[in-house]
């Protein structure tokens, strides 16, 4: 017998920007086809307002598969004036306030066994960690529980090692939340019976800047490839590194172009993503006919290019949580070039199939020696597609999953959850 789930989160597929919203969607669809009833609620108003472009008919209906019931939120018909609205009061309140009716509605007529919360900042900030009954989960994909900004970039230019919340907020032309230091977080807080980290760095961050709860870790997973392994290899006629990803100045790739302006070894960069810093990076490649820039592509067109790349470049200068690029690459058997910060190193060395730097010259070493040792980069290669299997596969995060979720349940007495969560 399955369990009655709810999925909360801001930003879900189509209506997302980055990796969390795939993974929760992912994770949906796992949970689904083990006999799990799974709603998923999210907040269209927050991505509109957040400048996202309405998806197509077939990019919605392509998102709601595996049986999971998915409800949007949004204040009037494709958006208005209340959607931002909604989302400025809740990000300054720190709790649903236009939806807030609908919301308790529907978690607490749901009946769900458990209520698993995800990126919440939009949709209900800690305020709707009360809302319904059953096991709480709450799963840290960014480190919004302890950043207003979420990602500890302070003032939009360093790695944060101390809190400068308020003056930082303003840097990022938003507004302080008061409810903060307010001790209303913590509070709610109270309300989650399992706290989930997405890595051992990120575990370790969170207690670093002061939270106290403890947290598990589990990492992100991806299903088995299913692209067939037949596929021609691309028409290029050069040896390239890749990169994917949105194209932010925290993803540090204005750090690799002009690497590639040195680079003696004649392969090219390969830029795959968008976003709000393209244009300044196309403006930095200006001049160089080795950097190209290919836009956003559907993802199986990008596991072609996992596959034949030399390694994937992850030179991200934040403070991340995880990295799902990686086990993107390694699950092709491709190696990875990773900047030495936050949760890279880790996840590098438990797969044993890539390098380091911390310098451009630790880069052009990486990337030098990657693409002329050819037994080496076959090494990491078989390394990275054991590492996949026995780490990142779905199968084997979904036991973790079962495991530390019956443990939590167990403790918090729903017993229901114990003894069904499989």
């Amino acid at each position: 017998m399955g369990l009655r789930i709810a999925m909360v989160t801001t930003f879900y597929p189509p209506y997302n920007f980055g990796g969390d919203g795939i993974s929760i969607m992912r994770l949906s669809g796992a949970l689904a086809r083990r006999g799990h009833d799974v709603t998923v609620l999210h907040d269209i108003d927050a991505y509109k307002s957040l400048g996202g472009a309405e998806p197509s008919d077939r990019a919605v209906q392509n998102a709601t598969n595996d049986g999971v019931d998915v409800i949007g939120l949004r204040a009037a018909p494709h958006g208005s004036a209340f959607g931002l609205v909604s989302n400025i009061l809740t990000h300054q309140l720190g709790r649903p306030v236009v939806h807030a009716q609908r919301i308790s509605e529907i978690l607490r007529e749901g009946l769900f066994d458990v209520i698993w919360f995800h990126n919440i900042s939009l949709i209900g900030g800690p305020g709707i960690l009360s809302y319904g009954n059953g096991l709480k989960i709450y799963e840290a994909h960014e480190h919004w529980l302890v950043c207003p900004t979420h990602v500890l970039w302070r003032f939009n230019r360093e790695r944060c090692d101390k809190r400068s919340c308020i003056s930082c907020s303003f840097s990022y032309h938003r507004p302080p939340q008061s409810w903060r230091i307010t001790g209303y977080l913590d509070r709610q807080l109270n309300h989650i019976d399992l706290f989930i980290a997405k890595s051992e760095f990120s575990r370790r961050k969170h207690a670093e800047f002061g939270f106290s709860q403890t947290m598990t870790v589990v990492p992100y997973f991806l299903p088995e490839d299913s692209s067939p392994e037949v596929l021609e290899p691309l028409a290029r006629d050069r040896p390239f590194f890749l990169f994917v990803g949105r194209l932010e100045k925290i993803k540090g790739l204005q750090d690799i172009i002009p690497i590639f302006a040195r680079y003696a070894g004649g392969a090219d960069l390969v830029i795959i993503g968008d976003g709000d810093y393209a244009e300044t990076l196309k403006t930095l490649a200006t001049g160089l006919d080795n950097v190209h820039f290919l836009g956003r592509l559907p993802s199986e067109a990008i596991s072609v290019f996992y596959r034949d790349a030399l390694a994937l470049i992850v030179p991200s200068l934040c403070y991340e949580t995880f990295g799902i690029v990686l086990i993107e690459a390694f699950r092709k058997g491709t190696p990875v070039i990773a900047r030495d910060v936050g949760p890279l190193p880790e996840i590098v060395r438990t797969a044993r199939a890539g390098l380091l730097f911390d310098s451009a010259e630790e880069l052009l070493s990486a990337l030098w020696t990657l693409q002329f040792d050819e037994c080496l980069r076959n090494a990491f290669s078989v390394e990275a597609r054991a590492a996949f299997r026995k780490h990142w596969s779905e199968d084997v995060v979904i036991d973790r999953y079962t495991s530390v979720i019956r443990d939590a349940a167990i403790a918090h007495g729903h017993q229901k959850v114990a003894d069904c969560f499989f």
